[in-house]
């Protein structure tokens, strides 16, 4: 079955799109939470806090380098398992290009975001909005960029891009599960499926534990 993967800004709503998506389709939502349980199970626990330490990522040392290889083998290996919504961790730049693996971007104007924030989170303020914002969008635009050759806001990347200040989150929902049935029905002899690549079956077997937890 297919993958998808979701970019999204903060305040785009895409959190929402994802779970309603997930909902629809019968997958699972992969977030940082879930990938941290499958690096919990290699001995790594500090995922969460190093991926959220600012600079972290465009530092060059052997931590780095290690974390990055097990987090991309993990993010590969939930796409082949199928039937997951990869949530950020730049999985559409690792994934692009396989038949089987929709990319989607979900975006809105800033002013909104800042807007949906402010009223949604509890800020005191506009401007304390704005500068969390800002910040969201720095920390996943230095991960992107500096791991990957793809853009973090690239639309080129991606397959469908959805501007929540335009478009519903129901249509958003409904554009995501089409898509997804014609990944079903077309597969370009051009491009590779997911479902080609050898995943090591220790991590496989990982990941099935952590996904058939999460459902249960």
């Amino acid at each position: 079955m297919p993958a998808i993967t979701i970019s999204r800004e903060i305040g785009s709503q895409g959190d929402s799109i994802a779970e309603q998506a997930a909902q629809r389709l019968g997958y699972q939502v992969v977030d940082k939470n879930v990938i941290e349980k499958v690096f919990i199970q290699y001995g790594m626990i500090d995922f969460i806090e190093v991926y959220e330490e600012s600079g972290f990522w465009a530092r060059f040392n052997p931590q780095r380098a290690e974390m990055i290889n097990m987090l991309n083998q993990i993010i590969v290996a939930m796409a082949h398992h199928g039937q997951v919504i990869l949530l950020g961790r730049g999985g559409f730049a690792l994934l692009k290009g396989y038949a089987d693996v929709l990319n989607v971007r979900i975006q809105a104007p800033f002013r909104l975001r800042t807007q949906r924030l402010f009223e949604q989170q509890g800020f005191t303020g506009i401007p304390q909005a704005e500068e969390f914002i800002r910040e969201s969008d720095m920390l996943r635009r230095d991960f992107v960029n500096s791991m990957y050759a793809e853009r973090w806001d690239s639309v080129s990347a991606f397959d469908l891009v959805i501007d929540t200040g335009k478009i519903s989150t129901d249509l958003a929902v409904d554009w995501l599960e089409e898509s997804v049935k014609r990944i079903n029905l077309i597969h370009p002899d051009t491009m590779p499926s997911i479902q080609s690549i050898q995943v090591d079956p220790v991590l496989a077997d990982s990941i099935s534990t952590v996904l058939d937890k999460q459902a249960a």
